[in-house]
């Protein structure tokens, strides 16, 4: 029987359907972030307002001001306002474009396996966001506030600027945002074979020496952001454990039946 070679079209064909249907993928996330980049920063004044609240609330009523000494600084603060806050806006549809692309390859119980981590990612970036803005940032900036006062006869006084403020909000909001996605990266890598909880358990102490140097890393040079961050992360990790060990005896179980069923089918 003679072998015959695949012709370079019959190859070629499926891999431009491809990349023509990622380019189209491409084209409306990129469509669909720019008319939200256009609407948020129609309300950048706005969202940036939502920003500043923490500020406002840790500043003594009627006081407090933020500054910019660069003429075009706060016109991209505004800009960079809207691209943050278009990003989080336009998110759903990116990630439904990017799940239409891949889904199509994937076999319906591995659609089944992802689906959950899935919807677990933005529920999880949320909290760490929320924590972020409503517990951490005040506290913080209670904390940072608390060296306003005299120093050598002179008054000491916090003017911040309006873009190092943009910048500490994004790094609050993106570091706790992250560092909450890690239960999705551990069942990721658990699921995948990478990494089982007996491992896991091992490696808790190094894990929890880790958490800390991200914390450290990941947030001002704080002793109070640092905890706030390095604490639920580690409950993170320990109730990500208690997953695994559900998910593992279940899929035990899972198998055991399979082979049971197997073995009675072979003795009929």
């Amino acid at each position: 029987m003679a072998f015959r070679l695949p012709d370079i079209d019959d190859t070629q064909a499926p891999l431009l359907d491809h990349l023509i249907e990622l380019r189209t993928r491409l084209m409306r996330a990129l469509f669909a972030f720019a008319i939200a980049f256009g609407i948020c920063f129609y309300f950048a004044d706005d969202i940036f307002a939502f920003l500043v609240r923490p500020l406002t609330q840790a500043f003594p009523p009627g006081e407090g001001r933020l500054i910019y000494t660069k003429l075009y600084e706060a016109f991209f603060v505004e800009v960079k306002v809207a691209i943050f806050a278009a990003f989080f806006v336009s998110f759903p549809i990116i990630a439904n474009q990017i799940w239409a692309f891949v889904a199509p390859g994937l076999y319906a119980k591995e659609k089944r396996a992802f689906l959950p981590f899935l919807i677990a990612t933005p529920v999880l970036f949320t909290m760490g966001a929320a924590l972020a803005y409503y517990v951490v940032m005040p506290t913080a900036f209670h904390f940072f506030l608390g060296f306003e006062g005299q120093t050598g006869g002179l008054k000491l006084e916090a003017l911040p600027g309006t873009g190092d403020y943009l910048s500490l909000v994004m790094q609050f909001i993106l570091a706790f945002g992250i560092s909450f996605l890690l239960p999705v990266l551990l069942m990721l890598l658990n699921r995948a074979g990478i990494v089982s909880r007996a491992q896991a358990l091992s490696a808790r102490r190094y894990a929890i020496v880790g958490i800390f140097v991200v914390a450290a890393i990941a947030t001002p040079p704080d002793v109070i952001s640092q905890l706030l961050l390095a604490i639920p992360l580690i409950l993170l990790f320990e109730g990500t454990l208690l997953l695994m060990w559900f998910t593992e005896r279940r899929d035990e179980r899972e198998r055991a039946e399979n082979e049971q069923a197997e073995q009675g089918a072979a003795a009929e």
